[in-house]
């Protein structure tokens, strides 16, 4: 098939890989500008682009794509293609895009749809403490997520898994799957999503990391999970920002206050939650240091039992 892709991180290279090693004619590649990266603010290319240029392809980087002008150069292009392939682009397509395509615009999905639609689909499966998730092949339309479903593959979460390692996981399931579905995609039968079924996964925010000590201990330690490596999980030891890095859940209830130190050894400490659950950390990174083994800390914190975080 003669396609056009669209896609920016990590996540879309392997569907991108796969497409070409199945022998697809890649007509053009979108993705985002380059941008700014780290704290030395490096202009950076996006890891599509990176890709596509190593293989030949023709890359675009437009920075609209909803303008009367960009549609003049645009529709042709997407006009002579069999479809329009979207893998993490993280623009909303117009709809005459979505439709100028002969087979319209097929998006690979992070989450199982109708569930977690939207920007942050892995995260907020394992932060909500979803046993299993998996990717969706569908149709595009103009809402967001809400097109016909074309295939579907399951997989479970790690009891231990965070989204650092499950996006890559569900990278390689998702180029898989969009394979398999072009090579079959006169054989299915789309089917409609139950719109009343549907969950939010929205863009996450910095604040999202802050601890809320109120919530039980397995909640946090989901949140945690599914918040790495952005935006992550911390906590106010005073006026100092601490990140917790690894967390426990602890078997043996309490009942202090949310928040509370309740215990410190030599190479932990541990902190009451929501409903007498209680979570040790063992690894930590304060405000403008390295990550470090919780031990490490305590050597020079100022950290004692009855210690309220916020």
């Amino acid at each position: 098939m003669k396609l056009i892709f669209m896609g920016t991180p990590e996540f879309a290279v392997p569907s991108l890989r796969e497409l070409i090693a199945a022998g697809h004619e890649i007509l053009a590649v979108f993705t985002q500008p380059d941008k700014p990266v780290g704290r030395k603010q490096i202009i950076t290319p996006p890891p599509v682009k990176v890709f596509a240029l190593e293989h030949g392809l023709t890359v675009h980087q437009p920075t609209k794509i909803k303008t009367p002008e960009a549609r003049t150069w645009l529709e042709p292009l997407f006009q002579s293609a069999d479809a329009g392939i979207v893998a993490a682009y993280g623009r909303i397509l117009p709809d005459w895009m979505l439709a100028a395509p002969t087979r319209g615009c097929i998006n690979v999905h992070s989450s199982l749809l109708p569930k977690y639609r939207g920007a942050a689909p892995i995260n907020w499966a394992i932060a909500n403490g979803e046993r299993e998730t998996g990717v969706t092949i569908m149709k595009m339309d103009v809402g967001m997520d809400t097109g016909d479903v074309l295939q579907m593959a399951v997989t479970p979460i790690g009891s231990t898994e965070t989204a650092a390692e499950l996006t890559p996981r569900l990278a390689e399931i998702g180029a898989k799957l969009l394979v398999d579905t072009l090579s079959r995609l006169d054989e299915i039968t789309p089917q409609a999503q139950d719109h009343s079924a549907a969950t939010h996964a929205p863009m996450l925010k910095r604040e999202d990391g802050l601890v809320d000590w109120t919530i039980t201990a397995p909640q946090i330690e989901a949140r945690q999970r599914g918040f790495t490596p952005f935006p992550g999980c911390y906590t106010m030891l005073g006026e100092q920002r601490l990140e917790l890095i690894a967390l426990q859940i602890e078997a043996t209830a309490t009942t202090s206050a949310p928040a509370t130190v309740t215990e410190i050894i030599k190479d932990s400490f541990v902190v009451a939650c929501g409903n007498g659950s209680q979570l040790r950390v063992t690894q930590v990174q304060p405000a403008g240091k390295k990550v470090m083994p919780a031990r490490d800390f305590l050597n020079g914190a100022k950290l004692a039992v009855g210690t309220q975080l916020k």
